[in-house]
């Protein structure tokens, strides 16, 4: 009876590899299909993204079908309770990724990118789905160390989401107020996708330490000095 419990427990954990695996691939084919205005492919991110759900859906009903049957504590229930958590990252992330290939839609045949600005976006795209990959292996790996990176990692997201303001604000700006919303509503996609995966990570650290991340990285800041020295 303990192997099948703990087969389940890992079979939840796989669930959620699956599920950041899926969204990472997502945001990279919806950043292709918003800059090469592909309706087909945009269409193929649409429709994928029911797979996410149902993953989640699967997830959930396994996870609260273990907390009545087994009554979890400890650590047991703590992963239990952080991956029901860091499935709902994971199903937003989706959902976020859809966003960017509904927009890919919504303005066929025309692009919604102005050329200038396909370099950022492509660069969000990239990062968006590099976070997602790393946050990926953190479940896989449990690696504190890797997960507190992740957040390093969204500052370069952050400063690219600042970019795009810069250009919108720039008062060489002649695309339009329709380019404009769609930019701006684009950048947020991207800055919240990174921040569901530093989420993720950090509900990793929470699981492995039982501390919350920012509580855990406070308590192992080096000294760097001693009063006086």
């Amino acid at each position: 009876m303990r192997d099948a419990y703990h087969e389940e427990l890992d079979s939840i954990g796989d669930g959620l590899v699956e599920m950041a695996r899926l969204v990472g691939s997502a945001i990279g084919r919806a950043t292709t299909a918003i800059l090469d205005s592909d309706l087909k492919l945009a269409e193929s991110v649409i429709e994928a993204d029911q797979k996410v759900d149902d993953l989640q859906h699967d997830l959930e009903a396994r996870a609260i079908a273990l907390l009545a049957r087994q009554q979890p504590v400890a650590t047991d229930l703590r992963i239990v309770v952080t991956s029901l958590r860091m499935s709902a990252d994971l199903e937003r992330s989706g959902d976020l990724a859809q966003h960017v290939a509904k927009l890919a839609r919504l303005r066929f045949p025309e692009k919604a990118i102005p050329h200038d600005l396909h370099a950022t976006i492509l660069e969000m795209g990239q990062l968006a789905q590099r976070l997602m990959a790393k946050a990926a292996e953190v479940i896989i790996t449990k690696d504190v160390d890797l997960a507190l990176q992740l957040e390093q990692d969204d500052d370069a997201m952050d400063l690219l989401h600042r970019t795009l303001f810069q250009h919108l604000l720039d008062d060489k700006w002649k695309h339009g107020i329709e380019t404009a919303v769609d930019v701006t509503l684009l950048g947020r996609y991207y800055e919240r996708f990174a921040d569901h995966a530093v989420s993720v990570a950090k509900r990793v650290v929470y699981l492995v330490t039982g501390e919350h991340a920012d509580e855990f990285q406070q308590e192992i800041q080096p000294v760097t000095g001693v009063e006086g020295a």
